[in-house]
C-alpha cells in the first residue's frame, strides 16, 4: 500500500499513542449526555456535559487552545486549557497527546462545562477528553482566509460521490438533502397508511422481468441452475396481491435497469408503486396531486419548491392535457388514426432519429419526448396514451385506440406514471404477444417474455384497479433543487476508480513535505524554500515532482505565492 507523507506521519502518531498506553480505537461505550444542537437550544452556564464528535479545527496558543467539535447535529466551540485538563504535575495529556498526537478529523469524547466567551460564543470548557478513533487519513477540508473566502473546497463531483463519507463530513449541508429524502419517504408512508393501504415487499430476483419496458440485469442461481433477473419493476407482483384480496398495497422498491447513466438516470433507483382496488385513473389523478402537495409541505414546510430557475407549485389541482392534444399543440401533427409508416415519416421529417425497429408506441413516445415534454414546467397530467405505448393499461372507455393512463410531468421530466389497470386476461395476453413481436423485431426495451403466472392470476379475477408509480429519486431532486440524480443518492453507481500511481520520493521531496506537514495552513513558497536549505536546482526538481504528482499545490493569494499539501 502506497501512503502519502501525511498518512505516514499519522501512523507514526498512532504508534506513539500506543506506546503511551492509549488505545486509539477503544471498544467500550462512550456515554453521551448532550449534542451540539441540544447544548445550543438549552444552554445553561456551568452545566456539565459529555459530547463526542470530530475535531475539525484548532488554534493552539501555548497552554490553551480553541477548537471546533462536529457531531451529527452541527459544530460547537470547545476550549482546551492545560491546567483544567491536567490538574496534577503530569501534563502529558495536553502537552503531548492533545498538542502533538491528535489531528484534525480525530473522533474524541469530551467531558466539560458550558460557558460563554467574551464575545458571547457558546463554548465547552474541556475538563477531560478521550480519543475514540484516530483518523489515519487527512480530511479534504477547505481553507478559509481572513476575509472568509473559501479555497480548496471539496467540490469535485466524482470525488464527492465516490467518497460520500468524506463529503458528508466536510460539506455538512449535503446531509440536509438526505434528511429531506427520508422525510419524503416518511410523509408518503403516512399518507398511504392514513388512507388504509398496506405496505408490502415483493421479490427482487425474478424469473421473468416484467412490469416495464427496459433491459434487465441477468444473474444465475446455481442451486436451481436457472437464470434470474433483477427486477425492473414490481408491478405484476403487486397486482397479484390485489387478486389475492388486498384492497390497497404499496411498496418502495429498488429497481434495476441495465441502461445508460446520466444526470437523471442511475442503473439502481428507487420507485414507489401503489395499487388500489375499485378505483380508476381519474381517481388516481386526484389522489396523486393531494399526495404530492402533502409530501412537498412535509419536506419543505411549503407547497412550493425551487428547481433551477423555476418555482414549482405542488398545490392541487394540476392541469390535465391529453397526449394527442400536446403533440398537436407543439408539432401541429394529429397522431389520431395514423399508421406506423405515417408516424415514422413525420418523426423523421422533424429531425427525430428513428429506425425500422420502432413500432407505433416508440415513435409516438419519441415525438412527445423531443417536442413536447420540455414545455411542461408546472405539474401537469399528460393523459390518454395510445394503446401501443401502454401494454398493461385498460383501453379508454370512450376513445378508440387510447388507454386510460397518465404521466405527471414537472420541469419537462416524468415523475409519476399511472393507469386504470388492465384486468382482462385475454386482452393482456394479446398485449404481451404484441410486445414479444416488437422484441423479436429488435426493440431491446420491449418485453421479450410472456408471464404465464401473471395471466393465470388475472384469470382468477382482479377487480377494477388503479396503479401509480413514482420515481422517488427524481421527486426528491425537484424538492431539493438538485439537477443531478447523483446528488440525491448516497452512493451512486460510478465507473471503476483509476488506481493512483505509486510515487517514489527522494530525500529532497521528503524534506519539503515535512516542512509543510509541520503546519496546518499553507506556507509562503519563499519560506518553504529557505527552510528546506536546498540548492536552486534541487529545489526546482523536488517541487516540480511534488506538484506534478498532486502532492502539493502552489497558488497565488494577494500577490503572495503559497505552497500547501493537497
Amino acid at each position: 500500500m502506497s501512503l502519502s507523507e501525511q498518512e505516514i506521519i499519522r501512523r507514526e502518531k498512532l504508534q506513539k499513542l500506543t506506546d503511551l498506553g492509549i488505545d486509539a480505537f477503544p471498544a467500550a461505550e462512550y456515554k453521551i449526555t448532550d449534542s451540539t444542537k441540544s447544548i445550543k437550544q438549552d444552554f445553561e452556564e456551568g452545566k456539565k456535559v459529555v459530547i463526542a464528535g470530530r475535531l475539525m479545527s484548532r488554534r493552539i496558543q501555548g497552554k490553551a487552545s480553541f477548537a471546533e467539535l462536529q457531531d451529527s447535529e452541527g459544530r460547537i466551540q470547545v476550549y482546551f486549557n492545560r491546567d483544567e485538563i491536567c490538574t496534577g504535575e503530569d501534563k502529558t495529556l495536553y502537552n503531548e497527546v492533545y498538542k502533538h498526537l491528535l489531528d484534525i478529523g480525530d473522533i474524541i469524547g469530551i467531558e466539560g462545562e458550558l460557558f460563554k466567551t467574551q464575545v458571547g460564543e457558546m463554548t465547552v470548557m474541556v475538563k477531560n477528553f478521550t480519543l475514540l478513533t484516530k483518523s489515519l487519513r487527512p480530511l479534504p477540508l477547505p481553507k478559509v482566509d481572513a476575509e472568509g473566502n473559501v479555497f480548496d473546497g471539496f467540490t469535485d463531483a466524482e470525488l464527492r460521490y465516490r467518497q460520500r463519507y468524506a463529503d458528508l463530513v466536510v460539506n455538512p449541508h449535503v446531509k440536509e438533502i438526505f434528511v429531506k429524502r427520508t422525510k419524503l419517504f416518511n410523509a408518503m408512508r403516512t399518507f398511504f397508511n392514513d388512507a388504509g393501504y398496506f405496505e408490502v415487499e415483493t421479490p427482487i430476483l425474478q424469473s421473468i422481468p416484467g412490469g416495464a419496458a427496459a433491459r434487465p440485469f441477468i444473474t444465475h442461481h446455481n442451486a436451481l441452475d436457472i437464470p434470474l433477473y433483477l427486477r425492473i419493476a414490481n408491478e405484476l407482483y403487486l397486482k397479484r396481491l390485489i387478486v389475492g384480496g388486498f384492497d390497497g398495497v404499496y411498496e418502495f422498491s429498488k429497481n434495476f435497469r441495465n441502461e445508460g447513466m446520466d444526470r437523471t438516470h442511475n442503473p439502481e433507483f428507487t420507485a414507489m408503486e401503489i395499487y388500489v382496488a375499485y378505483k380508476d385513473y381519474n381517481w388516481m389523478m386526484d389522489f396523486t396531486e393531494k399526495l404530492l402537495e402533502f409530501c412537498a409541505t412535509s419536506v419543505n414546510g411549503t407547497s412550493e419548491s425551487v428547481f433551477g430557475e423555476h418555482t414549482i407549485n405542488w398545490k392541487a389541482p394540476y392541469p390535465r392535457v391529453s397526449m394527442t392534444e400536446a403533440i398537436l399543440k407543439y408539432t401541429g401533427f394529429d397522431i389520431t388514426g395514423k399508421t406506423e409508416r405515417e408516424l415514422f415519416d413525420f418523426a423523421k421529417s422533424i429531425g427525430i432519429e428513428v429506425n425500422e425497429t420502432m413500432g407505433k408506441g416508440k415513435l409516438i413516445d419519441e415525438i412527445f419526448g423531443e417536442k413536447c415534454e420540455g414545455n411542461f414546467i408546472q405539474p401537469t397530467f399528460i393523459t390518454d396514451y395510445p394503446v401501443e405505448m401502454s401494454p398493461l393499461t385498460k383501453k379508454h372507455r370512450s376513445q378508440e385506440g387510447l388507454t386510460e393512463r397518465f404521466e405527471l410531468m414537472v420541469c419537462g421530466k416524468e415523475i409519476a406514471n399511472a393507469y386504470s389497470e388492465l384486468n382482462d386476461p385475454i386482452d393482456q395476453r394479446q398485449r404481451f404477444e404484441h410486445q414479444l413481436l416488437l422484441s423479436e423485431k429488435g426493440d431491446d426495451e420491449a418485453t421479450g417474455f410472456i408471464d404465464e403466472d401473471f395471466l393465470r392470476a388475472l384469470e382468477y379475477g382482479m377487480p377494477p384497479t388503479s396503479g401509480l408509480g413514482v420515481g422517488m429519486d427524481r421527486l426528491i431532486m425537484f424538492l431539493t433543487n438538485n439537477p443531478s440524480i447523483q446528488e440525491v443518492l448516497f452512493f451512486p453507481q460510478m465507473r471503476p476508480e483509476k488506481k493512483t500511481p505509486t510515487v517514489e520520493l527522494g530525500e529532497d521531496e521528503k524534506v519539503i513535505l515535512e516542512i509543510l506537514n509541520s503546519q496546518e495552513d499553507a506556507l509562503e513558497l519563499s519560506e518553504v524554500k529557505t527552510r528546506s536549505q536546498l540548492s536552486g536546482k534541487k529545489w526546482d526538481k523536488a517541487s516540480k515532482t511534488l506538484t506534478k504528482n498532486n502532492l502539493v499545490k502552489v497558488e497565488k493569494i494577494d500577490e503572495v505565492l503559497l505552497m500547501k499539501l493537497i
